[in-house]
């Protein structure tokens, strides 16, 4: 379960110290049976901010909680604005050289599969296959009524009739999709029900405060079992949802591995953690390895 975003964890001077060396990673790669475990922090060079790390937005943001989007029209209002604004610019979003990486690994067989703890969709765009959205997808709208399942270009067409003119300035994007907006900014914007039965829309992704569907979680620790190894690619692992897979992979004696700039919850579980950019990292294992960097529409 997802809770209200409070920094539960931070950094302590007892974990293992980073590393420059990529050479077991490499080496992991080329065994393969790789299981990606992807985090905000490889969307990062593509303009979506991560929450932890350095300017993360957690330092100004809350983000929504089930209980709170749930527990009144006032709240609803308030999130789709911003999500509505966030959307213009999320939607935008390119996969940067990493995605590009991670695809090209799963085309030669490199890979297990990719779990990912974003709600982007960059990884699918940038050619991966077999990918788990651990979190859902900011591309589908469900109705919490009749379960209907939507897709957010055509809502998003539906606000724009129901809102026009509504253009605030955000004081910036995070990697929910939401916007910075006061309350006043979102005082006068409405929000448009299910056409089928008229119910309350969600976007098809965990908010915090609401469990990860048993069914996909298990799914996610199958992946684990059949993996060789852990790969963890720009997580601070802070929440649950992400740190079981990192514990059940140690506790089954197979090696994780971490690419992440900052240490992590994780790190203690790790073989290392490599404390490089991740664009940088995955396309230079890409080139040791001899993959080819197959060209995608990627982030500048």
């Amino acid at each position: 379960m997802r809770t209200r975003p409070t920094l539960s964890w931070t950094p302590t001077e007892d974990l293992p110290p980073g590393t420059t060396d990529l050479g077991p990673v490499a080496d992991a790669l080329g065994a393969g049976g790789v299981l990606v475990l992807s985090g905000a922090g490889i969307s990062t060079e593509s303009g979506i901010p991560d929450y932890r790390g350095e300017g993360g937005s957690l330092s100004r943001h809350t983000p929504m909680t089930y209980q709170d989007f749930i527990g009144g029209a006032s709240a609803r209002r308030r999130y789709w604005a911003r999500s509505h604004l966030g959307w213009r610019t999320f939607g935008r979003a390119r996969p940067n050289a990493g995605h590009g990486a991670v695809a090209a690994f799963g085309r030669h067989g490199l890979l297990a599969g990719v779990i990912t703890q974003n709600v982007d969709g960059l990884h699918q765009a940038a050619g991966s296959e077999r990918v788990v959205e651990l979190h859902g997808s900011l591309s589908r709208v469900v109705c919490l009524t009749c379960q209907d399942v939507s897709t957010r270009r055509e809502l998003a067409r539906r606000l724009e009739e129901a809102n026009r003119g509504f253009q605030p300035v955000a004081a910036g994007i995070n990697p929910d999709g939401d916007a910075d907006l006061t309350d006043e900014q979102v005082t006068d914007f409405h929000v448009v029900p299910c056409t089928v039965c008229g119910g309350i829309l969600k976007p098809d992704v965990v908010f915090f405060g609401e469990s990860v569907p048993p069914q996909r979680v298990e799914h996610c620790r199958a992946l684990v079992r059949e993996a060789a190894s852990l790969l963890v690619l720009g997580s601070s692992l802070t929440v649950m949802s992400g740190l079981r897979f990192v514990r059940q992979a140690a506790e089954a004696g197979k090696p994780v591995f971490i690419i992440n700039r900052d240490q992590t919850r994780g790190d203690r579980h790790a073989a290392s953690r490599v404390a490089l950019p991740l664009g940088k990292a995955l396309t230079s294992l890409a080139d040791h390895l001899g993959v080819p960097l197959e060209s995608v529409r990627t982030a500048p």
